[in-house]
């Protein structure tokens, strides 16, 4: 985050009362002598952006990896790439953002986990094709920068980089009055890797004959939730600070929806060197059947046997109080598997191993046979 401006432009709506915008229109009658208009009367307030920067320099500076170059408050992030430890270096990148679930944190005043939902939707994207995150950008609109806010929602950024091993590098925070109300704010991010061309991971690597190995998410991570708020917090009218009983520890539900998405990359970039790893899968956005497929040559199928791990309790919640069907449920929420991970069968016992010393929860969900591309989903998951 190393600049703060406003992007809305000269025609941007003063918000009314109650939040709603309001449409601009130029003044009328005969133009009044008074003391001359500032950028901060048009809502917009470089020093509060300053002050921002300056309350999240020490958390990114956290996140620095030796091939940083500078320091904050360029207009552009430099990072010198070790061209020396590859032969052939192929970068990869990817762009995302956290979605609906920012509506949890905003109705809730708690703005220091999603930064950590944003870098795992980004860097294990990365991973996903065996690169290493090296660095991400960020961004952040908002209808009225507050110091304090942006400041946690940069330190949930920060931290997500550091457990992802990848340098803030620099970003932006936009203040856009009129567009968005003053609570109200949006962040995505960019992230930059790098992997060995030799070493790239694809559907062409997958075999007949391959493990299927499940890596336990943290939860809902960061998809599925405007189907989630109409279900919970429309038609069933739930409160955020109710406590559910079978989430435990006095968990209530607005907790177990801002639940940090797991990042992953650290994981799999450890698995990649110690095991045999054809492809791995990100479960986002489509589900299990959604985001496995993409990882399949046409020869092969995937079987996954829902028998082998229980889904958390919040998507049971979910399910029954939506009366949604197993169908739906499946290709809008990762029940319970973050990555997925293709091994041969020769390592699966090391894949799992590895796994297990890094503290993720992790098993052989399956395997591949011969098939036409598709994702078999078989057996029914442990209820109760």
């Amino acid at each position: 985050m190393t600049h703060v401006s406003e992007r809305s432009g000269a025609g941007s709506s003063p918000t009314g009362a109650g939040g709603d915008r309001q449409p601009w229109s130029a003044g009328t009658g005969r133009t009044q002598r008074k003391r001359s208009v500032s950028y901060a009367d048009a809502g917009v307030s470089i020093d509060a952006g300053d002050r921002a920067v300056e309350l999240l320099k020490s958390k990114v500076r956290q996140t620095r990896r030796p091939e940083v170059m500078g320091d904050l408050g360029g207009f552009a992030g430099l990072f010198r790439l070790d061209t020396k430890k590859y032969k052939n270096p192929i970068l990869a990148s990817s762009t995302d953002g956290v979605g609906t679930k920012l509506v949890i944190a905003q109705q809730l005043d708690i703005h220091d986990t999603v930064g950590i939902d944003l870098v795992a939707m980004v860097v294990d994207d990365l991973v996903a094709c065996g690169a290493e995150p090296l660095f991400l950008l960020d961004y952040i609109a908002t209808g009225e920068v507050v110091p304090d806010k942006v400041a946690e929602i940069g330190a949930g950024i920060a931290d997500g980089c550091r457990y992802a091993g990848c340098a803030l590098l620099g970003g932006e925070t936009a203040e856009h009055p009129g567009v968005l109300r003053p609570d109200e704010y949006d962040i995505s991010a960019t992230g930059v890797g790098v992997v060995e061309e030799s070493d790239i991971l694809s559907s062409e690597r997958v075999e007949v004959g391959d493990v299927v190995i499940a890596m336990r998410s943290s939860g809902l991570h960061s998809n599925g939730y405007s189907l989630v708020r109409h279900v919970l917090l429309g038609a069933a009218r739930m409160r955020l600070d109710v406590v559910i009983e079978d989430f435990g520890r006095q968990r209530t539900l607005g907790e177990e929806l801002l639940t940090p998405t797991k990042i992953y990359a650290q994981d799999c970039l450890k698995l990649i060197a110690e095991a045999e790893v054809r492809a791995l899968a990100h479960v986002t956005g489509g589900g299990i059947p959604g985001n496995l497929v993409r990882i399949l040559p046409e020869h092969v199928d995937a079987v996954v046997n829902r028998s082998t791990w229980k889904p958390q309790p919040v998507f049971d919640l979910i399910q029954s109080k939506g009366r949604i069907e197993d169908p739906e449920m499946e290709a809008t929420f990762n029940m319970g598997v973050g990555m997925f991970a293709i091994v041969s069968a020769e390592d699966a016992d090391r894949a799992l191993a590895t796994l297990t010393g890094r503290g993720v929860d992790a098993w052989q969900a399956g395997e591949i046979i011969e098939g036409s591309g598709n994702v078999q989903m078989i057996g029914q998951h442990t209820r109760g």
